[in-house]
């Protein structure tokens, strides 16, 4: 199983800002790449396009998603089940889907798309929450590892930060499936304290790949 082969390892999420130049699939695997090379144990790439090239050049597990912005709706992350199957075709081994509680497009639930995903992809879902209430329903219709990925951006956690440290001890508590620290992880030190948690596996993003982000925060404060 592609979960097996991250455990207590770094997660790089390789992706960029859709208007930036490095959004485009020969930089994301390159970053891919490089971030294997220095031990990464999986990555985390959006859009089938950027899937596919990462896919040829990198052998560990990879979490696939694609952001789509539907008019009416917050869910974000691989929001429907073809947009599932376009993430499986281009080679991912793992799909992550929005599984917050909130309204999804199409009429669609996660009770609905993870057992799709299983059945029709042969794939394992990575089940990216917001809240305790959220994860417990994921892993309730068969999410195979869960998330703190959204926690800070919906409406019910906005007014929060991360890192999710108090949500991820709720997880490693009340979970029977590997849990993942995501987001806001800035250090190799936080990245540790999140694995002291219990944590199976950190996703790091933007303090590694996110160039963009970083580069306006540093002339920001000069």
């Amino acid at each position: 199983m592609p979960i097996e082969l991250l455990c207590h390892g770094l997660i790089v999420s390789c992706q960029a800002p859709i208007d930036s130049p490095l959004h485009n699939s020969v930089v994301i695997a390159a970053m891919a790449q490089a971030a294997v090379n220095n031990g990464a144990k999986g990555v985390r790439i959006d859009t089938p396009a950027h899937i596919h090239a990462v896919r040829e050049s990198v052998k560990v597990p990879i979490i696939g998603l694609w952001k789509q912005i539907i008019s009416g709706y917050h869910v974000y992350i691989t929001p429907q089940f073809h947009h599932a199957v376009a993430v499986a075709e281009a080679g991912a081994d793992i799909i992550a889907i929005d599984a917050t509680l909130r309204e999804r497009p199409g009429g669609e639930t996660i009770a609905d798309i993870i057992p799709q995903i299983h059945e029709k992809l042969g794939k394992p879902v990575m089940a990216d929450i917001d809240t305790i209430e959220a994860a417990i329903a994921a892993t309730s219709v068969g999410a195979d590892m869960v998330g703190t990925t959204l926690f800070g951006y919906t409406s019910a956690t906005n007014h929060l930060s991360p890192p999710a440290w108090e949500l991820l001890t709720q997880m490693v508590k009340n979970l029977r499936v590997p849990v993942i620290c995501e987001g806001g992880i800035a250090s190799p030190a936080m990245a540790r304290q999140a694995i002291n948690l219990g944590a199976y596996a950190v996703v790091v993003g933007t303090a590694i790949t996110g160039i963009d982000y970083l580069v306006k925060a540093y002339t920001k404060e000069l």
